[in-house]
């Protein structure tokens, strides 16, 4: 592990990558999300910025104070420095800080930080043992280098928005930047798999990551039936082409998600509505008969579910085996979690500094996560990491 920076006041790191040094060179969500990860995990990581600062500062509403909610979600357990690289000081401050690093990771455009001597090849010259992560939109090579990476145009191009959305209408994006977050867990896999691989060799290596790529691997099924079947999926609202019923259904007082993903979870469904015939029923007998006869087995589902609200089904239905849930919104979806004690919610940062946020999602029974530093303001780490990389690396 290579030597991290200073952390005056902060509380040390622990965690299972506690040591690690993370230069980080991303901006905007895929990068950024994956540097909160490691650092959740015990990283030392380095913010870099631009003069102007991550773009994600200035995406707002919403706000907490001042600061866009957007940055604070994914830049805690970080330290910033504003590194301007046309300026020749700042530049030099930025090639020691990726001589220094375990980790490199950048969303420039393809090849972008070349002319910076930044750039992976130029990188390991001095740094061998470097993981170096590149996050493009659409690849390296000729083609996609050049293209511009934001989630929503990937959604479009990979296909998912073709599938989005109701049936006899127009296609939607996600809710969510789904593949800038794909991507980010993608680059964290493959830096966490490059480390284990340098732990045997000694050296490091080049981790690339596309959003498109990571698209195409998480459409799965959708993305299979084409190479795989021939098949080209459609949009089918919030309906499953395999599987029946595995969606929302209307209750007396709105809809809940039911999944009856097999036979005998449907067998339950039809006993707990009070209609045990349908399990019988030839029509819906089985989980391929019930796709093929969805539409006439919906109405006789929706007639029961109609009775009662959707939170009296939704105890019953679970109680008997079968998949459901109510449709939340986010703030219900975050009380939910606490409903059921995944106290989805942690405070970063203590008194005036401390930001409420969404806790990183993996348990260590031995190395837990930590929350050390809340999301730094614009070069607030500057100076001290500026001297530190002024004073000569102890060995």
């Amino acid at each position: 592990m290579t030597e991290s920076p200073p952390a005056p006041g902060a509380e040390p790191a622990g965690g299972p990558l506690a040591g690690l040094l993370v230069a980080d060179f991303s901006r905007i969500l895929a990068g950024p999300y994956a540097t909160m990860l490691l650092a959740d995990m015990g990283a030392e990581v380095v913010k870099v910025e631009g003069p102007a600062g991550d773009d994600t500062r200035s995406w707002q509403p919403p706000v907490r104070g001042d600061v866009s909610t957007y940055y604070l979600g994914v830049n805690r357990n970080k330290r910033s420095v504003v590194l301007d690289l046309k300026d020749a000081g700042d530049l030099a401050a930025a090639r020691e800080l990726a001589r220094r690093a375990d980790v490199v990771i950048e969303n420039f455009k393809s090849g972008g930080l070349a002319r910076f001597g930044l750039d992976f090849d130029t990188v390991a010259a001095t740094n061998p043992r470097v993981v170096y992560a590149s996050i493009t939109g659409f690849g390296s090579q000729p083609g996609g280098a050049e293209l511009p990476g934001y989630d929503l145009i990937v959604q479009a191009i990979s296909g998912l928005m073709s599938l989005t959305g109701d049936p006899h209408g127009e296609p939607y994006r996600a809710g969510i930047s789904v593949f800038d977050v794909m991507a980010g867990l993608h680059a964290t896999i493959g830096v966490l798999a490059a480390l284990s691989s340098r732990h045997e060799t000694g050296r490091g290596q080049h981790v690339e990551v596309n959003l498109l790529s990571s698209a195409l691997s998480g459409l799965v099924n959708h993305a299979s039936a084409v190479v795989a079947g021939g098949v080209v999926p459609f949009r089918m609202g919030n309906s499953h082409p395999s599987l029946f019923p595995y969606e929302p259904l209307p209750c007396a007082d709105g809809d809940l998600i039911i999944t009856a993903g097999n036979n005998g979870q449907f067998r339950k469904l039809a006993e707990v509505l009070g209609v045990p015939e349908l399990a019988e029923d030839p029509r819906f007998a089985r989980n391929e008969d019930r796709t093929a006869n969805r539409e006439q087995l919906r109405p006789l589902l929706v007639e029961r579910l109609q009775t009662r609200s959707k939170l009296d089904w939704f105890t019953d239905i679970i109680a008997a085996g079968v998949p459901c849930g109510p449709i939340n919104t986010v703030d219900q979806g975050v009380a939910f979690a606490e409903g059921i004690g995944l106290d989805p919610v942690v405070e970063v940062g203590e008194g005036g500094t401390g930001v409420p946020m969404v806790r990183n999602p993996i348990t260590f029974s031995g190395t837990p996560v930590g929350y050390r530093l809340p999301p730094p303001g614009l070069d607030e780490h500057g100076a001290e990491i500026r001297r530190w990389l002024a004073t000569e690396e102890q060995a």
